[in-house]
């Protein structure tokens, strides 16, 4: 476990306290799931006060790394980011029922990224990156196409892996293959006329309308691990909000 030798003393003390859990979170301590230790193992660990330690996990639960559960403790919150596409597209059969729609990756390569995806990896000069470029679809249709990079650094395993082994969720092939846990993400809307190369993946004629998600994914200690591109079918998106 991380301990407070890396503490930026500067800050208060319930921060350096929190900082250090999360450091622990992002080494993968505790698993996705898992109860973190109790208030007072936590306060025998820091040697500090009860009041600082429930400060440092108010903390963490407002950073949505923890969540508490009503009387069974403290726990590692899991991500579910595969909801995020489906608030957005529609993935449904003639009779209505909704489907997970079917991935493929057609190419991968290591390679120095644009400019604006290397700052957003934080990527040092002449950093490598590794691309995926994958297809979404149901029964042979074609309905989203990835542009996915990784930090090469972090994500070495995937290039020894068969691309027909990467199945339909990539999250929990980073987790498993690359010990990598996305904890968070921001995501951005826009529109666009499609043009190639994904005109021609998605089957689309150049200009057709399409949406364009972008996605920043991030570790529990705030380092980010993805930045991906999805474009999909305009007629296939939709937006719903609750106001209240």
């Amino acid at each position: 476990m991380t301990d407070m030798r890396q503490a930026d003393l500067r800050l208060p003390l319930y921060q350096q306290v929190r900082d250090a859990l999360a450091r622990d979170i992002a080494n993968r301590v505790w698993k996705p799931g898992e109860a973190i230790p109790t208030e007072a193992e936590l306060v025998g660990r820091f040697h500090t006060s009860i009041g600082t330690i429930r400060k440092a996990v108010d903390q963490l639960v407002a950073d949505e790394m923890v969540e508490r559960r009503q009387g069974k403790g403290t726990f590692i919150k899991p991500a579910n980011f595969q909801s995020s596409l489906l608030r957005f597209f529609r993935f449904h059969d003639a009779a209505g029922k909704y489907r997970i729609p079917e991935a493929k990756i057609l190419h991968r390569e290591q390679l120095t990224p644009p400019p604006a995806i290397a700052d957003s990896l934080q990527l040092s000069p002449g950093g490598q990156a590794i691309h995926l470029t994958r297809l979404r679809y149901l029964d042979r249709e074609p309905l989203l196409a990835e542009s996915i990079w990784l930090p090469a650094t972090r994500f070495q395993a995937l290039l020894a892996i068969p691309l027909p082994s990467f199945g339909d969720l990539l999250y929990p092939l980073y987790e498993d293959c690359c010990h990598q846990v996305v904890a968070s993400a921001r995501e951005t809307l826009t529109a666009e006329a499609i043009a190639s190369p994904h005109a021609e993946l998605l089957q689309l004629a150049p200009g057709t309308p399409a949406i364009v998600l972008e996605r920043l994914a991030k570790a529990y200690d705030g380092s980010p691990l993805e930045w991906r591109s999805v474009r999909g079918r305009a007629d296939k998106f939709r937006y719903q909000a609750d106001i209240r």
